[in-house]
């Protein structure tokens, strides 16, 4: 029994030192001023339908539900409302909106407003700014088969990065409202890591 409680102490005392040990390192990592990766959170897509938007990504892309559809309501007496002025401004009325994940917890928040149900995603890649996100999947070739069966759109033919020698695939595609993303086969290391543009 004075055994037992004497590991449990060791063992507490341990883990308190090995804390407070990486603490004070993140702290001074911190203040040494050194740069280190962030992680991604979330992108947010404008859709003209909501409804439809999370039934494609969940039914076809398999990603799940976080919080369904809301409408959301221009005032400023709650903390949501403040921060939906602050990136809108003002006269926007109320918008829907709606959370889903990836299933590596990547969010996905999609947005409908009144406005811009009839404006149509343009395919810009010359332009400065975001042009397309990415998703991974090894069966590219039943992904866009799915994709195009629920009205999305194969942009171009399934490529191989190293033909012959690894199997690295990918394929510009749409969802059914237009936004374009691509599809790889594997990580984004594994398609550079051997220098893909040699």
């Amino acid at each position: 029994m004075f055994i037992n409680k004497l590991i449990v102490v060791s063992v507490f005392a341990l883990s308190t030192i090995v804390n407070s040990q990486n603490n004070n390192e993140m702290h001074n990592f911190n203040e040494s001023g050194k740069t280190y990766p962030k992680t991604f959170s979330h992108i947010g897509i404008t859709v003209p339908n909501i409804d439809q938007a999370v039934k494609f990504y969940t039914e076809v892309m398999g990603f799940y539900i976080i919080m369904e559809p809301t409408v959301v309501t221009e005032e400023n007496e709650t903390a949501i409302g403040q921060m939906c002025i602050d990136v809108f401004g003002t006269g926007w009325g109320t918008f829907k909106i709606a959370h889903i994940s990836t299933g590596d917890r990547i969010g996905f928040e999609l947005f409908e407003f009144e406005t811009s149900k009839d404006l149509k995603p343009r395919f810009e890649p010359f332009r400065t700014g975001l042009f397309h996100f990415s998703v991974q999947d090894p069966d590219v070739e039943g992904l866009v088969k799915k994709i195009v069966d629920a009205g999305g759109k194969q942009r171009m033919p399934i490529r191989e990065y190293y033909p012959g020698d690894k199997p690295y695939r990918m394929c510009y595609v749409e969802d059914p409202f237009g936004t374009v993303f691509e599809i790889y086969s594997h990580s984004y290391e594994l398609h550079y890591s051997l220098g893909a543009y040699k």
